[in-house]
C-alpha cells in the first residue's frame, strides 16, 4: 500500500509492505525538486576536461555529462533535456538530451511526475490512500481507479516512525543504536553496540545489516555512505560483505558495496537522484 498525507504544500508518501515502512518521499508541491523535468536548454560552455557542458535552463544552469548526449554539442546549440539529478549543495541539476521538440528561448517545457507518480508506476498493484480530495482530484487523471480516501492514511505508529527519520540516530536490533553524520563528501554511519549484550560482535552486525540498509533507503541517504561497523577485526569484516549485497539488493536504486577501507569501512556507492531527506523541508 502507499500511503499519502498532504500537509499544506508537503506531500509525504510511505511506501507500507504490510506493516513495515519500505520507503519514504516527501514531494514539495512548491518547490519540486526537478527530477524528470524538461526544459529547452542552450549550450553555455563545452568543457572537455569535465567530459560534458553546461547548459542554461533559464533561471538556473545544469551540467549535461557527454555519455548524456553532450558530446556532438557546441556552444549556442538548443536542445530539449532532462533532469536525471536533482541539484545539490552549490552543483546545479544533472541533465540528459532527449528527442522532443523545444523552443530557442531557454525555460522548462514541463514538469516530471513527481515521487509519488513515479512509485506509483513502480508498483502498479498498490492500491493509494490519500487524506486529500483536493491531491485526489490532481492526481485523477494518472491514477484513476488505484485511489482511495481515508482521513487517516498516517495512523499514529506511522507518524511516529516518520518523525523519527528526522533523527541523526536510530535504533536497530538487539540494542544497537546507528549515529548518521551526513557531510558534502560523504555520509558516516557510525554503528554503537554498547546497549547490545550476548551476542558476538560478528553476529551482532550481521543481524542489523538489514534495517541499516532499510534506513539508508528511508532517508535517501545518498552518493559515498561509510558505515563502521561495532567491534569487528579486520579478519571479520570480508563477512559481512555478501549479508552487506543481499540487504542492498532490495533498494530501488541498487547501492553498490565497493569494499571495506583500510580503515575498516564498508564504503557504498549510492545514487544520487534526488535530494536525501535531511536536505528537505521539515515535516
Amino acid at each position: 500500500m502507499i500511503a499519502v498525507s498532504r500537509r499544506g504544500d508537503l506531500v509525504c508518501i510511505a511506501l507500507l509492505r504490510g506493516d513495515i515502512l519500505a520507503e519514504y518521499w516527501l514531494w514539495n508541491l512548491a518547490a519540486p525538486d526537478g527530477v524528470g523535468d524538461i526544459y529547452t536548454a542552450r549550450v553555455d560552455a563545452v568543457m572537455p576536461a569535465l567530459a560534458g557542458c553546461f547548459l542554461s535552463l533559464g533561471d538556473v544552469s545544469g551540467f549535461l555529462p557527454d555519455s548524456a548526449g553532450g558530446k556532438s554539442l557546441s556552444i549556442g546549440t538548443y536542445v530539449a533535456v532532462r533532469v536525471t539529478r536533482a541539484a545539490q549543495g552549490d552543483k546545479g541539476p544533472r541533465l540528459e538530451v532527449v528527442n522532443e521538440p523545444h523552443g530557442d528561448t531557454p525555460g522548462l517545457l514541463r514538469r516530471g511526475p513527481g515521487p509519488l507518480l513515479e512509485l506509483a508506476a513502480r508498483r502498479p498493484e498498490d492500491e493509494i490512500v490519500l487524506d486529500d480530495y483536493a491531491l485526489m482530484a490532481e492526481l485523477r487523471p494518472a491514477l484513476e481507479g488505484r485511489m482511495r480516501h481515508d482521513a487517516k492514511a498516517f495512523d499514529a505508529v506511522l507518524e511516529d516512525e516518520v518523525a523519527g527519520l528526522a533523527e541523526s540516530t536510530a535504533a536497530l536490533p538487539h540494542g544497537a543504536m546507528m549515529h548518521i553524520s551526513p557531510a558534502k563528501a560523504a555520509t558516516l554511519i557510525d554503528i554503537d553496540a554498547a546497549a547490545a549484550s550476548g551476542m558476538s560482535p560478528l553476529a551482532l552486525n550481521t543481524a542489523i545489516i538489514p534495517e541499516i540498509c532499510r534506513q539508508i533507503s528511508l532517508r535517501n541517504l545518498s552518493g559515498g555512505i561509510l558505515i563502521d561497523f561495532a567491534g569487528l577485526k579486520a579478519a571479520q569484516r570480508q563477512k559481512l560483505a555478501e549479508p552487506l549485497r543481499a540487504a542492498l539488493a532490495a533498494d530501488a536504486l541498487r547501492p553498490s558495496l565497493l569494499g571495506f577501507s583500510h580503515l575498516g569501512f564498508a564504503e557504498i556507492n549510492r545514487r544520487r537522484i534526488r535530494p536525501p531527506l535531511h536536505e528537505l523541508s521539515p515535516q
